[in-house]
């Protein structure tokens, strides 16, 4: 199926925020950024839930994630944006899980669980008629200001989703998930190139530039046959 490729939304003028006493400057420079984040106003110009959106439309115009047929399975899904973009580029079907509580999208089903419980991949297996094809994670903690303690959560969760693919993965199948710049990912690296064919990293241009979040974007999974 043939897709145009996703355009930078264009940016307008620069919105200027006052500060005010109920506000922390941080929660200021945060209002700031996201009225002034041009990939903030075309989420909501064009219906994503997220300016996540196009960063999965980006990485999928890319790697060809997304195609007719595809069973995809989206981790810590909330608010949606990365199922919206699944469902529209003609996924056949389309799990989204999270803790939080997700409001319905058309053509996805949606629960609210932690992936981690024993019996989720056999719920999932089920309500996906076989193994996914596709497992997505842009799960990310709750930052704490420390880069290296930060790193560190985010490869955890990686760790987690990774694990957690590798059981409910079809043959062939891919694995995308977002980590941070660093020496620590070092370790999800070889696992995911004991699992995978072909393992790429890659920052979309809609991640804002002055974040260090990269993603792993792993194709071509070789079974169950060749976990470590």
């Amino acid at each position: 199926m043939s897709r145009p490729p996703v355009k930078p939304p264009s940016r307008s003028l620069s919105v200027f925020v006052k500060s005010a006493k109920s506000r922390s400057p941080a929660s200021t420079a945060w209002l700031k950024r996201q009225l002034n984040d041009p990939y903030v106003a075309a989420a909501r110009q064009q219906g994503w839930r997220s300016r996540a959106a196009f960063k999965l439309l980006e990485l999928d115009d890319k790697f060809k994630l997304i195609h007719k047929g595809v069973r995809v399975l989206d981790l810590g899904a909330a608010p949606g944006g990365w199922t919206q973009v699944a469902v529209k580029r003609g996924a056949a079907s389309v799990l989204a899980v999270d803790l939080l509580p997700i409001d319905p999208i058309q053509g996805a089903v949606v629960i609210q669980g932690d992936f981690t419980d024993p019996d989720m991949p056999v719920r999932l297996t089920a309500d996906l008629g076989g193994g996914a094809d596709l497992v997505l994670s842009d799960m990310a903690p709750n930052t704490t200001g420390h880069a290296a303690t930060d790193h560190i959560r985010i490869v955890a969760l990686a760790e987690m989703a990774l694990d957690f693919a590798v059981g409910i993965l079809s043959p062939g199948g891919a694995f995308v998930a977002k980590v941070f710049q660093g020496g620590s990912e070092k370790q999800i690296l070889d696992v995911l190139k004991q699992n995978f064919s072909h393992v790429r990293h890659a920052k979309p241009p809609s991640s804002r530039k002055e974040s260090s979040e990269l993603y792993v974007v792993a194709m071509g999974f070789k079974g169950r046959s060749a976990e470590a």
